[in-house]
């Protein structure tokens, strides 16, 4: 018997030992996973008896393991036989129960085997007096494993069976709980060790947290199998000979909890093998749609709320109080980085698209209320918080929308958003995120592609512009660098009395008539030789020489930080699987990877001193 850890029979049997951590053949695992991929297996039966049960598993056999009319018949009354159950008894009590008990069936050192001839009300009564009940923990179910040799059976069957509710089933269980789950392994003889140690098998699976809440929800045989494969995947296998299987493994003090089970390798737990059993393990994993009481409706006004509400109290503080931890700081300025960039490049783009109508400010604001509300409150996960490609392709259209048909665009974009508070308030009130469950990962990561792919094109866009605005000097010679020289000249573009000419002194006047109005802003020279291309334009000149078009190599260095930062980060994040430095610092340096490059890029960018584009942050709040 097993309550978290097994308890076997010992001194004869008549008492249970200590619970001790089971040790299990890797090869009854394997035949247990066969047994569930080629037997009988009936997800949410409904059924009140233990014969109905029975009559139901020997009726729905696969084909190729369908017994014949007349074996399903003595199988059936086989198992429909009252148990025995073991008991600790003292042996006073033993001799008296062995004088008085009107019923003396066969005695035989084989567990398995069943009294028909015992009446069931002698079980029950049993059950009344077990003191084992106080063992077992308020709210638990019971499940029933029976394994043995039955010489007349040419093959095994076998049997996994889920009752849709929990039922008691008389006296099947040592004590009187309701059953959900049971396990039949039935065979030819000479193999009962082999069986044996399959029904342990399979009560250690039973008996695993995490496979139970795969077994309570799996919907298909391929769920139950995955459940099994990810159960495997964490095994730890102690090789023959160098320990003793007799020692028993007494249980930690300290056990570790799911969460941190599921959370410490999450990629050493994929499921191998081909596409249908990865999807079995999506449906049967944690993130299952049906994973929680939190999706199901309660039927009230804003019950989900309000139940989201009293489940969430109790961890609100320690959310704050478990980040105040190194590592989670290096998530908090990724996405810190993450969030400002996103919304100050969109909102450069949304401030193009609505003729500056909102721009940085408004969607850094926008972003931050939002982002502050949205955390402090626990929001849905799935929801998208910060500007991205469609909100900037709704804007655009909207804002055309509203110049085409005369309407203030402002004032149109405030009936939008109070509408779609008044929409989430809606589907608040009526629980409408009990949707969510019928998710699968495909409509989740089919969000994510859509914003990755927007996001990396917006990118390339912007690098490929920097080639227009920024050209690259393809005609540049070094040889020829006398030859190029820009000056400004205030002149007018018509022919003027007066000829202006270049040289490295400043302008040279010749043939000057004093009617000439320009004449008076050529007598200084030194003046006019100081004037920056920007001051020379805004004084209504224009540009001479032949290096005037010439731009720094702005385009190149930007497009070797970009390869650079994305490299060194990919770098950097694989680095914690690196074989240099200690391990510490491996893990600090993969946990601020992001962080690390940005800081390493800008410094190279500063040092080099280029004037290269930056994201325009506004200065004030206006």
């Amino acid at each position: 018997r097993w309550i978290k850890f097994e308890e076997k029979v010992e001194d004869g049997g008549v008492r249970w030992s200590a619970p001790h951590v089971p040790a299990l053949p890797l090869h009854s695992l394997f035949q247990l996973r066969t047994c569930l991929q080629k037997g009988t297996m009936l997800l949410d039966l409904d059924a009140l008896s233990f014969k109905e049960i029975i009559d139901k598993a020997l009726s729905e056999q696969p084909e190729e393991a369908e017994l014949r009319p007349e074996l399903r018949g003595r199988l059936a009354a086989l198992l429909l036989c009252q148990p025995r159950h073991q008991t600790t008894k003292s042996l006073l009590r033993l001799l008296a129960e062995l004088a008085l008990s009107p019923c003396q069936g066969r005695h035989s050192t084989q567990p398995w085997l069943l009294h028909p001839e015992c009446p069931a009300a002698a079980s029950l009564s049993f059950q009344l007096r077990n003191q084992f009940k106080k063992k077992v923990p308020p709210g638990a179910e019971a499940a029933h494993i029976a394994v043995g040799e039955v010489e007349f059976l040419e093959k095994p069957f076998t049997a996994f069976i889920r009752l849709r509710r929990g039922v008691a089933l008389g006296s099947l269980a040592e004590v009187s709980l309701p059953s959900r789950f049971l396990f039949i392994l039935l065979g030819p003889r000479a193999k009962v060790k082999a069986y044996h140690e399959v029904g342990r098998a399979m009560a250690t699976l039973l008996t695993d947290e995490l496979f139970q809440r795969v077994a309570r929800q799996a919907e298909h045989r391929e769920d139950i199998i995955a459940g099994m494969e990810a159960f495997l995947d964490e095994l730890t296998v102690l090789p023959p000979g160098k320990w003793d299987p007799s020692a028993r493994i007494p249980p930690p003090s300290c056990l570790p909890s799911s969460h941190r089970r599921t959370t410490t390798h999450p990629s050493d737990r994929q499921l191998h093998g081909d596409g249908d059993t990865s999807a079995a393990g999506d449906r049967a994993g944690l993130g299952h749609p049906r994973s929680g009481e939190e999706l199901e409706r309660t039927g009230r006004l804003f019950g989900g709320l309000l139940r989201d509400i009293r489940r969430k109290a109790p961890w609100y503080g320690s959310d704050f109080s478990d980040a105040l931890h190194p590592q989670c700081l290096s998530a908090v300025l990724y996405i810190y980085l993450a969030t400002v960039t996103n919304a100050i490049t969109f909102g450069g783009m949304l401030g193009d698209a609505t003729a500056n109508m909102q721009g940085v400010l408004e969607n850094f604001l926008g972003t931050a209320f939002a982002g502050s509300i949205f955390c402090l409150f626990s929001g849905q996960p799935l929801t998208i918080l910060s500007s991205t490609g469609p909100v900037l392709v709704f804007e655009r259209l909207l804002f055309s929308f509203s110049q085409d048909h005369s309407l203030d665009y402002l004032e149109f974009r405030l009936w939008i958003g109070l509408w779609v508070a008044f929409f989430g308030v809606v589907l608040v009130a009526t629980e409408a995120s009990h949707l969510v469950r019928y998710f699968t990962r495909f409509t989740e990561e089919g969000f994510c592609a859509l914003i990755s792919l927007i996001f990396i094109y917006d990118s390339l866009k912007k690098m490929r512009s920097l080639a227009d605005t920024f050209p690259i000097n393809w005609q540049y010679r070094l040889d020829n660098v006398t030859s190029y020289s820009c000056t400004c000249n205030l002149s007018s573009p018509a022919p003027a009395p007066g000829r202006v000419g270049e040289g490295l002194g400043g302008p040279q006047v010749s043939g000057h008539d004093p009617s000439s109005p320009p004449a008076l802003s050529l007598q200084h020279p030194a003046t006019l030789a100081g004037l920056s291309r920007t001051q020379c334009l805004a004084q209504g000149g224009h540009l001479l020489g032949t290096s005037c078009q010439y731009v720094p190599d702005v385009t190149l260095l930007s497009f070797l930080l970009f390869g650079v930062t994305f490299l060194s980060c990919t770098a950097f994040k694989r680095f914690r699987s690196s074989r240099y430095f200690p391990a510490a610092v491996r893990k600090l340096v993969s946990d601020f990877a992001i962080i690390l490059t940005i800081l390493a890029s800008c410094a190279i960018d500063a040092t080099l001193g280029l004037e290269t584009p930056k994201l325009l942050v506004p200065s004030e709040l206006k």
